[in-house]
């Protein structure tokens, strides 16, 4: 009989519980990365190269689908990242990526995509899914977009979660 095809899904830990997590994981035989960036901390009286969790508060794990609901009774896990109300996967290819990325450099940022006055993007959740339209003001986690539509243009406030730049899509 066939094994059950394993998926990446990312979950939240407790704050600080990346690494510990991902050793509870890797002792109950559950696959799993928790991405470690190498820095360099500089105290008084020494440097040292630290490996420090690259995404604070999440490690990725690869389980077969039917069992994905047992991660949660483990002690340190928060709950599932969601993406349109189900937990999120990740694709292997991505993975890939971030380990090649952490293996060539060090000291890597993780940086929240910019979203400007001015800007094009797509929205890509709602109503107005895969529509365009020019950012016009950015209030803390909302951007007021401008539309154009019919002859007319309509504005409305939208998460950015739920926007990205048109160049990137």
């Amino acid at each position: 009989m066939k094994e059950a095809e394993k998926i990446w899904y990312v979950v939240y830990t407790r704050p600080r519980w990346e690494k510990k997590v991902a050793g509870i994981l890797l002792e109950k035989g559950v696959e799993n990365y928790c991405p470690l960036n190498r820095v360099l901390k500089r105290w008084s009286d020494r440097n040292k190269v630290v490996l420090e969790p690259l995404f604070k508060g999440y490690v990725f794990v690869k389980i077969p689908e039917a069992e994905k609901w047992d991660i949660k009774k483990i002690d340190g896990i928060i709950n599932y990242v969601h993406w349109l109300g189900r937990p999120a996967k990740v694709k292997e290819s991505e993975i890939n990526t971030i380990r090649m990325f952490l293996q060539e450099f060090s000291e890597v940022q993780v940086v929240e995509k910019q979203l400007d006055v001015d800007t094009e993007v797509l929205v890509k959740q709602g109503v107005l899914m895969n529509y365009r339209g020019i950012i016009v003001d950015v209030c803390g986690s909302r951007a007021r977009v401008k539309i154009d539509s019919m002859g007319i243009q309509l504005t409305a406030f939208f998460d950015k979660k739920n926007l990205e730049p048109s160049g990137w899509a």
